[in-house]
């Protein structure tokens, strides 16, 4: 606990420092400094992702296919998924409401009377393929050696579904070697994050000295109404997950928060929920929750949970359309949102893919994609919140779902000893 405290302490003054030498940097160095700067800090930044990048595969591989070997009969697993997604599309349905409801009050892109552009605007984004046929056919790995090199998440949750099932058919006999063996790895890897988080507080340096010697402090309050109504968004979201959470776990749920404080803390810093993906589970672990069900429901929670980014889209979106001056109808924003939920399902929890869903579903709209220039200055700052609520989203999922199946055996449990009896 005491090494956790000096990481969140360690993070807090390192990313102070780094909006404080970014703003020097920017206020005092010339173009080709600052340039020279960014361009190397960021380092850092990579060296710290692509460590984590390193772990996330063998570690959701290990972890979600041991929990649902040790889930057993496929009943306990087809139970366990089928909540799992229940509550995965009430939450980002949820998100969603939230996003529009703010964004329809505050109406933050209104008075910057944009033209429609002409022409296409490259905003260097890779936007093909994200049509329901491209979707559908990203989710199935033709390789899961691939998938794994690449870190497609959706992919990898897929593959270790299957061999998962398979396994946990054969029956503990035939599979209690392998799930040894897999339980072993998935420590390795937890242990070998470990290590990695030493680096972190850098990485926070760089990233944010890095933005703030780019654009300055200056960007922090040119988009104040469009940031300020998002993060209530994000707060009110949160809020309501509190609320359902509190309905579970009473007041368990305030020591879950404080636990997973350094796990959102690492998401809100570094835009990247992936980032904080091996320590979110070792917290959850530590709360009390099922390693089997934790191991199970987290990876899901990765590609079908994200709240934060359901947020972001409904808000951008929304903003995007009155920049330019357009009108939807009800039934038109109504099967925008649906759009936008399915095709971020599956997104990566990396920064930026959240405007890659944008950039891929606004045009059928007749919402100008060139629209999300207007964001990327400031994506860095609106990917932090929507990186920590997703963290804080599958936590409080993982939690309830884990408490729910041990109450669940636990009436099952006293009803056997009733009928013994």
């Amino acid at each position: 606990m005491a090494s956790a405290n000096k990481l969140t302490l360690f993070i807090v003054i390192f990313m102070l420092a780094g909006i404080l030498s970014g703003a020097a940097i920017h206020e005092y160095a010339s173009a080709d400094a600052i340039k020279a700067w960014s361009d190397n800090i960021t380092l850092l930044t990579d060296i710290f992702l692509r460590l984590i990048k390193m772990v996330i595969a063998p570690l959701v591989f290990s972890t979600l296919t041991v929990g649902i070997m040790k889930l057993g009969e496929t009943s306990t697993i087809g139970r366990v998924g089928g909540k799992a997604m229940v509550w995965f599309i009430s939450s980002s349905v949820l998100s969603i409401l939230v996003g529009l409801f703010i964004v329809t009050l505050e109406h933050p892109g209104s008075g910057l009377n944009l033209t429609i552009p002409t022409e296409a605007v490259d905003t260097g984004l890779a936007v093909g393929g994200m049509t329901l046929k491209a979707f559908l056919s990203h989710t199935i790995p033709t390789s899961i050696a691939g998938a794994m090199s690449n870190n497609e998440i959706l992919q990898i949750v897929v593959f270790s579904m299957f061999f998962g099932i398979g396994g946990a058919s054969l029956g503990q006999k035939f599979n209690a070697p392998l799930v040894a063996a897999l339980d072993v790895v998935s420590h390795i890897m937890l242990k070998v994050t470990g290590y990695v988080m030493y680096v972190a507080p850098l990485a926070i340096f760089a990233a944010i000295s890095s933005v703030i010697a780019t654009q300055g402090l200056g960007i922090l309050l040119n988009y104040a109404s469009f940031i300020g109504g998002y993060y209530v968004a994000i707060l009110l979201t949160c809020m309501v997950l509190l609320a359902v959470g509190y309905m579970v776990l009473k007041k368990e749920v305030f020591r879950l928060v404080s636990m997973l404080k350094d796990p959102v803390l690492v998401a809100f810093t570094t835009s990247s929920s992936e980032a904080a993906y091996p320590k979110t589970l070792e917290q959850l672990e530590r709360f009390g929750c099922s390693r089997n069900i934790a191991s199970f429901v987290l990876p899901i929670g990765y590609s079908f949970n994200l709240v934060g980014s359901m947020v972001y889209c409904s808000f951008a979106s929304m903003f995007i359309a009155q920049a330019y001056n357009i009108h939807l109808s009800f039934s038109e924003v109504t099967v925008l949102m649906l759009t936008l939920m399915l095709a971020s399902k599956g997104i990566a929890g990396v920064p930026r893919s959240s405007l890659v869903v944008l950039a891929a579903t606004i045009p059928s709209f007749n919402i100008p994609v060139a629209g999300i220039l207007l964001l990327m200055g400031i994506d860095h700052f609106l990917d932090m919140g929507r990186s920590a609520i997703n963290v804080l989203g599958n936590g409080i999922a993982t939690a309830m779902l884990s408490q729910n199946e041990g109450a669940r055996e636990a009436d099952a449990e006293a009803e056997l000893v009733k009928q013994e009896a």
